[in-house]
């Protein structure tokens, strides 16, 4: 019993350290609890450097967003398709209003005009308007000098009947200014492979063929008889058949046979919007030479 007490018993040095040690404690205790120690100094978030570094995260913020916007390249207003028209903020009313004007051969040759046309706003025209180019002949005829030695020459506008777009040959073609060997050529080719011509403003697929050459085609020539089309049965065409067809590419056909092949068969030509990566802007381009049945 002797020996189990004597661990716990300390003699009078042992028990002053041990009340000094809890003192300490406490007293540590006390300060942590009592004393505030935080910082009497605030830091001052509206110092001159920290607005200006702000501002210069916000400039920065101001050029990444403007090189994040769409560029506009001059283009010829007579020309507008349903997705740029939407691409420049025009209404489906008003673009319906430019090819309305157009489905009768005529064709924008001033920005009033346009505005005559199509009822776009004046802001709107402000944006659109330092974007249009029209063709030499157009801006050379606007020009006017007293002067007779200083007039330029302005080409001879064709006030003939409209041939055939689908009829006229590569020499034929020829004749047009701005048409050489290849060009004639080249629009004969893609003619070909489209298996006519259904429509006036698929010219504007010809690699090459500017606007304003455009233009001077549509003056003498247009579309007075639509081809006739056997279209291809997507279900049952092979590889080879659909690559051929105008508007489908490598890629776009794998991804076709790809999503076939899941479905095992398409119901519905519309199904192929379903595809991932589909141009949905070509659909009723493509539709002119697909079927599903």
């Amino acid at each position: 019993m002797k020996e189990f007490k004597s661990h716990f018993w300390y003699n009078s040095r042992q028990r002053n350290g041990i009340l000094f040690l809890v003192l300490i404690i406490i007293g540590l205790q006390s300060i942590y609890f009592f004393v505030d120690f935080s910082s009497a100094e605030k830091e001052d978030l509206n110092t001159r450097e920290i607005a200006l570094f702000q501002k210069e995260i916000d400039s920065l913020k101001l050029i990444e967003l403007e090189k994040r916007k769409p560029k506009i390249y001059s283009f010829n207003p007579s020309f507008i398709t349903d997705f740029k028209g939407y691409q420049l903020g025009m209404s489906v009313a008003e673009i319906d209003r430019l090819h309305a004007h157009r489905n009768k051969g005529l064709y924008i040759n001033s920005v009033k005009q346009f505005q005559q046309v199509t009822k776009v706003s004046d802001s709107l025209l402000a944006v659109l308007s330092p974007n249009f180019k029209f063709p030499d002949w157009i801006s050379k005829k606007k020009k006017s000098t007293s002067n007779n030695y200083n007039k330029p020459k302005v080409e001879k506008v064709f006030t003939g009947t409209k041939q055939d777009l689908n009829t006229v040959t590569a020499i034929q073609l020829k004749e047009i200014n701005g048409i050489g060997d290849k060009l004639s050529e080249r629009i004969v080719k893609y003619r070909k492979s489209l298996k006519g011509f259904k429509n006036d403003e698929q010219l504007n697929n010809v690699y090459g063929l500017k606007p304003e050459v455009i233009g001077k085609i549509l003056q003498r020539y247009t579309v007075l008889t639509k081809p006739t089309i056997v279209k291809v049965n997507v279900n049952t065409a092979t590889f080879k058949e659909v690559l051929r067809l105008p508007y489908i590419d490598y890629e776009l056909t794998k991804k076709i046979f790809n999503y076939r092949d899941e479905v095992a068969e398409i119901q519905d030509i519309n199904e192929l919007k379903n595809i991932e990566g589909f141009p949905l802007d070509d659909f009723d381009k493509i539709i002119l030479y697909l079927t599903a049945e």
